[in-house]
């Protein structure tokens, strides 16, 4: 074998010996630490958009799964998962935020062009639906050094509107919590779906 045949074979070797002990690295990360990635979370992150005339809307949530519960919406006393009266994130993880680029009205009411966090207070005829103007909350609250601290909605709500729910057939049940935007009649809905509970939030481009 002449020099530069020797070299590039040397080459070579020390590359696959390189690309071997990568991969070995890669190979070794802890599970827990590739678990981090939000797409391998228990309850992934979605997104729900859309365009209403010169208005864009879009939301960002985290989607629970039903996972074999069978008392997701109900009482307090009957230890269900959402118990009415209480505040909920309105989805998993931290707040679910919305953004709109321009004013819209709901409930008769200007909510202004901007970013919110959405908070819902269930009930078994309507949900409360809070516009806020708190942002990065992790959940209905902020934790700092290991302290959690609610957010108090009355200081800093922008919006609040009252929508029905509606019971869905059993054959249209949503196993995993969902927000859509469906057109509506001058403007569009805001849909909360999960399990057989679905409430609707109607939203005017102004």
């Amino acid at each position: 074998m002449n020099s530069s045949n020797s070299s590039r074979a040397r080459h070579t070797l020390r590359a696959l010996a390189l690309a071997s002990s990568f991969g070995l690295l890669i190979t070794a990360l802890p599970a827990s630490a590739q678990d981090l990635h939000p797409s391998r979370r228990p309850s992934p992150t979605g997104i729900a958009r859309t365009t209403v005339g010169d208005t864009y809307l879009k939301v960002v949530y985290s989607r629970p799964y039903e996972r074999g519960r069978d008392n997701i919406f109900g009482t307090e006393e009957s230890e269900a998962l959402v118990p009415f009266g209480k505040v909920w994130r309105t989805g998993a993880n931290e707040a679910t935020e919305i953004t709109l680029t321009g004013d819209v009205e709901i409930s008769g009411k200007k909510l202004p062009a901007g970013t919110y966090s959405i908070f819902t207070v269930p009930g078994p005829e309507n949900w409360t639906v809070h516009f806020n103007s708190a942002l990065g909350l992790s959940g209905t609250g902020t934790l700092v050094d290991g302290k959690f601290t609610p957010l108090d909605l009355d200081a800093t709500d922008v919006l609040v509107a009252t929508a029905p729910v509606v019971t869905l057939p059993e054959d249209e049940k949503v196993e995993q919590f969902t927000i859509a935007f469906e057109e509506a009649e001058g403007g569009t809905d805001l849909v909360f779906t999960w399990i057989n509970t679905q409430v609707r939030v109607a939203l005017k481009v102004e």
